[in-house]
């Protein structure tokens, strides 16, 4: 089969497509004829570093959709034919590829009327926010939420999330996205470059701060964020932890780390089938047009390289999947 290949940790640039053997499904596993596969931060960062339990050439890619090739022993999930997306395991050949083995117990199938790009587009950053939102933070409609980066993947995921279940949404983004995150159901758009952020989130609450934010981008903005969250606020982070002191806990703010990903390599199997489960929920979302995948280019497999440049940027708007079939 071709894949995208890697030899050994390095740069994106040293991914090539090359022919691989077909993999074979083992106990429990589905393999699936890989249509489409999304691109994520996570992919070049693996690039670089690698893990300690891939066996080289690797294949990166998390974020596949595509139809049921063939099944292992004991899958009764799936058949042959069936079409399906899921969030892979990150310590195993990914979908960057025209063939990838999942488990089955961690993989959902996709509605008629959605796309397999569609599909791909939605689980690392989708279920990030996902998980964010609706189960850490329990959004409500009477919150004022900050979803941090609305423009990019997870906090666009956030806004569209937040705004269906009727909260006012504040986003940061750059003034060339503004248009683009109040399309998905922003109420503010701040510009982070120009705007004193901190400032113009107390002047749109009357002072009072937000009552949830999705930490989107760094530490820094993470600390930002506890520093307006009201009191018994709370912060979902996704890509660093706020440096917590005693006004923290005097606010009697909550912290929450989303590292959902982290189910695959856990022993925690209801964790594990809590990927499907939430795939589900969120494409069902999809489906009813209630949620936009936010799909801004499409690629080829041997454009990959170029889209992982462009993610390292950390200027790219929504999601940029590749079309392997």
């Amino acid at each position: 089969m071709k894949a995208l290949v890697l030899d050994q940790p390095g740069v994106v640039q040293d991914l090539y497509v090359g022919e691989l053997p077909t993999p074979e499904p083992g106990e429990g596993e589905i393999r699936v004829e890989v249509h489409a596969v999304s691109l994520n931060p996570v992919d070049y960062k693996l690039t670089g570093r690698g893990n300690p339990n891939w066996t080289f050439p690797f294949v990166l890619g998390l974020d596949v959709a595509g139809i049921v090739d063939a099944v292992g022993v004991g899958v009764t999930e799936f058949k042959a034919g069936d079409r399906v997306f899921y969030h892979g395991d990150l310590t195993k050949h990914g979908g960057f590829a025209e063939y990838a083995i999942t488990t089955a117990h961690t993989t959902a199938s996709i509605p008629a009327n959605v796309s397999y790009a569609e599909a791909a587009a939605i689980p690392c950053a989708g279920l990030t926010a996902y998980e964010a939102v609706v189960r850490r933070l329990d959004v409500q409609p009477n919150h004022i939420v900050w979803m941090q980066g609305g423009a990019g993947g997870v906090g666009g995921f956030g806004v569209q999330i937040s705004k269906n279940i009727g909260a006012t949404v504040i986003t940061t983004a750059s003034e060339r996205n503004h248009e683009f995150v109040k399309s998905i159901g922003a109420d503010l758009a701040i510009d982070y470059n120009t705007q004193d952020v901190i400032q113009e989130i107390l002047n749109y609450t009357n002072g009072l701060g937000v009552d949830r934010v999705l930490g989107a981008v760094d530490v820094n903005t993470a600390n930002q964020g506890v520093e307006v969250l009201n009191f018994r606020g709370g912060i979902a982070c996704v890509a660093g932890m706020p440096t917590l002191d005693a006004s923290t806990f005097a606010g009697a703010k909550s912290v929450h780390n989303i590292a959902y990903g982290g189910a695959h390599t856990s022993t925690n199997r209801e964790a594990q089938v809590d990927l499907a489960r939430m795939a589900t929920e969120m494409i069902g979302l999809v489906a009813e047009k209630k949620i936009d995948p936010m799909i801004d280019q499409t690629l080829t497999l041997d454009e990959i390289p170029s889209g992982l440049e462009q993610l390292q940027t950390r200027h790219v708007k929504g999601k940029i999947v590749a079309e392997i079939r």
